[in-house]
C-alpha cells in the first residue's frame, strides 16, 4: 500500500474530497542544486492536490488523515496507460504502412502517419473509457488509512484555486 498524508478538505456521501502536497524526489538528492529538473520543481513549488478518497473511517473536514492506493493496482495502471496507447498507434502505423505499399507502392508516408494517430486517438479513447469504468467500480480508489498522531503531522499550503466553497 501507498501511503501519504492528506488534510480533509469536504465530505460528499461515502468520500472525503483530500487534499495533499504535491512532492518532489528532488528534495532528498544530493545533486538538486546542479540539477535542471530541481530547477522545475522549486518554479512549481509543492502545490496542494485535491482528490476523492474512499472515507471509511468516518474522517471529518480539516482532520489531517493517511491516504493509500493499492501498488498493484497503481503498476496496472501506470502499465496500462503508457502501453496501450502506444501499441495501438504501432499496430494502426503498421496496418496504413501496408496499405500505402498496396496502393501507392510505399511511396507516401502520410498513409502510415494517419494511422499512427488514428491508432493513438484510439488508444486514448479506450483508456478515457477504462478508467471510468474502474472509478465506477471503486477499484483503484484511494481511501482514508487512519488518522494521523499530532506530533507527526505536516503543514499544507493551500492552493487557493482548489478550495471549495460549502
Amino acid at each position: 500500500m501507498i501511503e501519504e498524508q492528506a488534510r480533509v478538505v469536504a465530505i460528499e456521501g461515502d468520500y472525503a474530497l483530500v487534499e495533499t502536497q504535491r512532492k518532489s524526489t528532488c528534495e532528498s538528492c544530493a545533486v538538486n542544486k546542479g540539477c535542471g529538473t530541481a530547477s522545475v520543481s522549486k518554479v512549481f513549488g509543492r502545490q496542494a492536490v485535491q482528490l476523492k478518497a474512499l472515507n471509511h473511517s468516518n474522517a471529518r473536514v480539516n482532520e489531517q488523515v493517511v491516504i493509500g492506493i493499492d501498488e498493484a493496482w497503481l503498476l496496472k495502471g501506470s502499465f496500462v496507460a503508457y502501453v496501450v496507447p502506444l501499441l495501438l498507434m504501432l499496430f494502426c502505423a503498421g496496418i496504413g504502412e501496408m496499405i500505402d505499399a498496396r496502393f501507392w507502392g510505399g511511396e507516401s508516408e502520410g498513409v502510415t502517419i494517419l494511422g499512427a494517430m488514428l491508432g493513438l486517438a484510439a488508444g486514448f479513447i479506450w483508456l478515457r473509457r477504462y478508467t471510468r469504468n474502474l472509478r465506477q467500480q471503486n477499484v483503484c480508489q484511494p481511501e482514508i488509512l487512519r488518522n494521523v498522531p499530532s506530533e507527526t503531522r505536516i503543514e499544507f499550503k493551500s492552493n487557493p484555486a482548489l478550495n471549495r466553497q460549502e
